[in-house]
Protein backbone atom coordinates (compact mmCIF):
# COMPACT_ATOMS: atom_id res chain seq x y z
CA UNK A 1 0.00 0.00 0.00
CA UNK A 2 2.07 2.99 -0.99
CA UNK A 3 1.82 6.14 0.37
CA UNK A 4 0.43 4.73 2.83
CA UNK A 5 3.50 4.90 5.79
CA UNK A 6 3.73 7.57 8.64
CA UNK A 7 6.85 8.91 6.88
CA UNK A 8 5.64 10.26 3.61
CA UNK A 9 2.80 12.01 5.35
CA UNK A 10 5.25 13.89 7.16
CA UNK A 11 6.61 14.54 4.00
CA UNK A 12 4.00 15.25 2.28
CA UNK A 13 2.53 17.96 5.35
CA UNK A 14 6.26 19.39 5.64
CA UNK A 15 6.07 19.97 2.01
CA UNK A 16 2.98 21.81 1.60
CA UNK A 17 4.00 24.14 4.88
CA UNK A 18 6.95 24.71 3.42
CA UNK A 19 5.67 25.64 0.13
CA UNK A 20 3.08 27.96 2.25
CA UNK A 21 6.06 29.56 3.56
CA UNK A 22 8.44 30.09 1.09
CA UNK A 23 5.51 31.83 -0.48
CA UNK A 24 5.38 34.60 1.97
CA UNK A 25 8.74 35.05 2.51
CA UNK A 26 9.13 35.63 -1.36
CA UNK A 27 6.19 38.66 -0.31
CA UNK A 28 7.88 40.00 2.42
CA UNK A 29 11.27 39.59 0.46
CA UNK A 30 10.01 42.19 -2.30
CA UNK A 31 8.42 44.57 0.31
CA UNK A 32 11.63 45.12 1.92
CA UNK A 33 13.69 45.24 -1.51
CA UNK A 34 11.01 48.46 -2.28
CA UNK A 35 10.87 50.05 1.32
CA UNK A 36 14.67 50.17 1.08
CA UNK A 37 14.88 51.35 -2.21
CA UNK A 38 11.93 54.25 -1.75
CA UNK A 39 13.84 54.95 2.08
CA UNK A 40 17.11 55.54 0.49
CA UNK A 41 18.21 53.74 3.55
CA UNK A 42 18.90 49.98 4.68
CA UNK A 43 18.69 51.68 8.10
CA UNK A 44 15.67 50.93 10.18
CA UNK A 45 15.75 53.87 12.54
CA UNK A 46 15.87 56.26 9.35
CA UNK A 47 13.62 54.03 7.45
CA UNK A 48 10.40 53.83 9.16
CA UNK A 49 8.64 51.92 6.09
CA UNK A 50 11.76 49.17 6.26
CA UNK A 51 11.02 49.06 10.16
CA UNK A 52 7.29 47.98 9.74
CA UNK A 53 7.77 45.06 6.75
CA UNK A 54 10.82 44.15 9.21
CA UNK A 55 8.51 43.43 12.19
CA UNK A 56 6.47 41.66 10.06
CA UNK A 57 9.37 39.51 9.03
CA UNK A 58 10.17 38.54 12.06
CA UNK A 59 6.53 37.85 12.81
CA UNK A 60 6.56 35.38 10.45
CA UNK A 61 9.94 34.12 11.71
CA UNK A 62 12.20 34.40 8.41
CA UNK A 63 15.83 33.42 8.22
CA UNK A 64 18.07 36.93 9.02
CA UNK A 65 19.89 35.58 5.82
CA UNK A 66 16.51 36.11 3.70
CA UNK A 67 16.57 39.50 5.45
CA UNK A 68 19.68 40.50 5.03
CA UNK A 69 19.79 39.34 1.38
CA UNK A 70 16.36 41.25 0.19
CA UNK A 71 17.76 44.69 2.12
CA UNK A 72 21.49 44.20 0.32
CA UNK A 73 19.46 43.32 -2.97
CA UNK A 74 17.15 46.48 -2.42
CA UNK A 75 20.56 48.76 -1.98
CA UNK A 76 21.95 47.39 -5.37
CA UNK A 77 24.76 44.41 -3.97
CA UNK A 78 24.44 40.97 -4.29
CA UNK A 79 25.72 38.03 -2.12
CA UNK A 80 28.39 37.91 -5.62
CA UNK A 81 29.23 41.34 -4.72
CA UNK A 82 27.81 41.83 -8.76
CA UNK A 83 26.19 45.22 -9.25
CA UNK A 84 22.42 45.06 -9.81
CA UNK A 85 20.65 46.29 -12.69
CA UNK A 86 16.96 46.86 -13.78
CA UNK A 87 16.19 45.93 -17.13
CA UNK A 88 12.96 46.41 -18.80
CA UNK A 89 11.27 43.33 -20.87
CA UNK A 90 8.92 44.13 -23.43
CA UNK A 91 6.80 41.39 -24.90
CA UNK A 92 3.02 40.25 -26.24
CA UNK A 93 0.68 38.02 -24.34
CA UNK A 94 -2.32 36.13 -25.67
CA UNK A 95 -4.42 38.28 -27.52
CA UNK A 96 -1.49 40.15 -28.85
CA UNK A 97 -1.78 42.32 -25.38
CA UNK A 98 1.38 44.24 -24.58
CA UNK A 99 3.42 43.64 -21.39
CA UNK A 100 5.86 45.37 -19.70
CA UNK A 101 8.08 43.54 -17.18
CA UNK A 102 10.81 45.32 -14.95
CA UNK A 103 13.43 42.98 -13.61
CA UNK A 104 16.18 43.85 -10.79
CA UNK A 105 18.89 41.06 -11.89
CA UNK A 106 22.60 40.12 -11.12
CA UNK A 107 22.24 37.80 -13.96
CA UNK A 108 21.08 39.12 -16.98
CA UNK A 109 20.77 35.66 -18.79
CA UNK A 110 19.02 34.04 -16.30
CA UNK A 111 16.55 36.15 -15.80
CA UNK A 112 15.83 36.90 -19.61
CA UNK A 113 15.46 32.66 -19.57
CA UNK A 114 12.97 32.83 -17.02
CA UNK A 115 11.30 35.44 -18.60
CA UNK A 116 11.47 34.11 -21.91
CA UNK A 117 10.19 30.60 -20.63
CA UNK A 118 7.05 32.28 -18.83
CA UNK A 119 6.13 34.27 -21.99
CA UNK A 120 6.04 30.74 -23.48
CA UNK A 121 4.45 28.82 -21.25
CA UNK A 122 1.28 31.47 -20.96
CA UNK A 123 0.70 32.02 -25.03
CA UNK A 124 3.11 35.09 -25.47
CA UNK A 125 6.19 35.93 -26.52
CA UNK A 126 8.99 37.94 -25.18
CA UNK A 127 9.92 41.03 -27.76
CA UNK A 128 12.80 42.90 -29.12
CA UNK A 129 13.65 46.44 -27.16
CA UNK A 130 10.87 49.35 -28.36
CA UNK A 131 8.49 46.51 -29.36
CA UNK A 132 5.88 46.99 -26.72
CA UNK A 133 7.08 50.48 -25.29
CA UNK A 134 5.67 52.84 -27.68
CA UNK A 135 2.12 51.38 -26.02
CA UNK A 136 2.92 53.01 -22.54
CA UNK A 137 3.86 56.21 -21.00
CA UNK A 138 6.19 56.20 -17.60
CA UNK A 139 3.96 58.59 -15.18
CA UNK A 140 5.77 60.59 -12.21
CA UNK A 141 5.79 58.10 -9.78
CA UNK A 142 8.13 55.50 -12.48
CA UNK A 143 4.78 53.15 -13.61
CA UNK A 144 4.13 52.63 -17.14
CA UNK A 145 0.88 53.63 -18.07
CA UNK A 146 -0.73 52.33 -21.09
CA UNK A 147 -1.71 55.40 -23.64
CA UNK A 148 -3.65 53.58 -26.75
CA UNK A 149 -6.62 51.49 -25.08
CA UNK A 150 -6.84 48.07 -26.21
CA UNK A 151 -9.74 45.29 -26.28
CA UNK A 152 -9.07 42.03 -25.52
CA UNK A 153 -11.58 39.14 -24.42
CA UNK A 154 -12.27 37.43 -21.26
CA UNK A 155 -10.35 34.56 -22.67
CA UNK A 156 -7.45 36.40 -22.98
CA UNK A 157 -7.95 38.68 -20.31
CA UNK A 158 -7.79 35.53 -17.91
CA UNK A 159 -4.66 34.09 -20.13
CA UNK A 160 -2.99 38.11 -19.35
CA UNK A 161 -3.32 37.84 -15.56
CA UNK A 162 -1.96 33.99 -15.51
CA UNK A 163 1.32 35.95 -17.17
CA UNK A 164 1.76 38.18 -15.43
CA UNK A 165 1.49 35.89 -11.93
CA UNK A 166 3.55 33.83 -13.29
CA UNK A 167 6.39 36.89 -14.42
CA UNK A 168 5.65 37.88 -10.65
CA UNK A 169 6.72 34.67 -9.16
CA UNK A 170 10.14 34.93 -10.42
CA UNK A 171 12.36 36.65 -7.19
CA UNK A 172 13.78 39.18 -9.81
CA UNK A 173 10.61 40.68 -11.30
CA UNK A 174 9.46 43.72 -9.60
CA UNK A 175 6.59 44.82 -11.50
CA UNK A 176 4.61 43.94 -14.33
CA UNK A 177 2.81 45.95 -16.22
CA UNK A 178 -0.29 45.09 -18.94
CA UNK A 179 -3.17 47.03 -20.58
CA UNK A 180 -5.61 45.92 -18.21
CA UNK A 181 -5.51 46.38 -14.61
CA UNK A 182 -4.12 43.34 -12.52
CA UNK A 183 -5.69 44.80 -9.33
CA UNK A 184 -9.14 43.46 -10.49
CA UNK A 185 -10.59 40.19 -10.11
Amino acid sequence: MAGHSKWNNIKNKKGAEDDKRAKIFGQISKQIRIAVKEGKSDNPNFNPMLRTILEKARSANMPKDNITRAINRGMGKSATGAAIQEITYEGFGPGGAPIIAVALTDNQNRTTSDIRYAFSRHGGSLGSPGSAMYMFERSQNGDYVPTIPMEISAEDQVQLRSLADALLEYEDVEDVYTVIPLDEE
